[in-house]
């Protein structure tokens, strides 16, 4: 399967599909810690790009990348979007939350993607089962890696704004055993 259609394809699709290159992988549901620490990423992002040319988006609009189609988390864009559009256009930073079946396409397949579209500049990636994240940030031809943990934040220069990761990891219920059914 091409691309092209693939996009073709996927835009008949009733549930989302990422594009490996090759295939339709279909996206697997996330859990209510990445739920929770997705939705905090997203109100911080609103609220420190109020004013300003850059928009958030994600996590049901797609960007191509290396040929790949992609469904991040959160994507920031600089540039204008169509409201009918289905891809946003020249993503900027991109963010992933890890999740037990994902860990190794986006520590791997996503980067090596992500470092090969120009338009990205960082890429965060935060740990779901702990206060953490993985940044990598484009320099000239390279990309630097650096490691942020509870206490520390998140500089985003290119988009003009800075994160705290306790602000995205704020009262999630790590120690509280799973239960089947609800009490009561």
């Amino acid at each position: 399967m091409t691309l092209t259609e693939f996009l073709a394809w996927a835009e008949r699709q009733p549930t989302r599909f990422e594009f490996d290159g090759l295939k339709p992988v279909a996206m697997t549901g996330g859990t209510v810690a990445h739920n929770r620490i997705m939705r905090r990423l997203h109100r911080a992002l609103e609220r420190g790009l109020e004013g300003r040319p850059c928009e958030p988006f994600g996590p049901d609009v797609k960007i191509v990348v290396d040929g790949r189609v992609r469904y991040p988390d959160a994507v920031v864009s600089c540039v204008p979007q169509s409201d009918s559009s289905l891809v946003i256009e020249s993503p900027v930073v991109v963010f992933e939350v890890l999740g037990e079946s994902t860990s190794r396409t986006d520590r791997i397949e996503k980067m090596r993607e992500y470092q090969a579209t120009p338009s990205i500049l960082r890429y965060v990636i935060l740990e779901q089962d702990s206060i953490g994240a993985t940044v990598f940030e484009r320099q000239d031809k390279t990309w630097a890696a650096s490691t942020l943990t509870d206490g520390d934040r998140l500089f985003m220069p290119e988009i003009g704004v800075e994160i705290s990761l306790a602000e995205l990891y704020a009262d999630l219920r790590r120690s509280e055993p799973e239960r089947a059914v609800p009490p009561g």
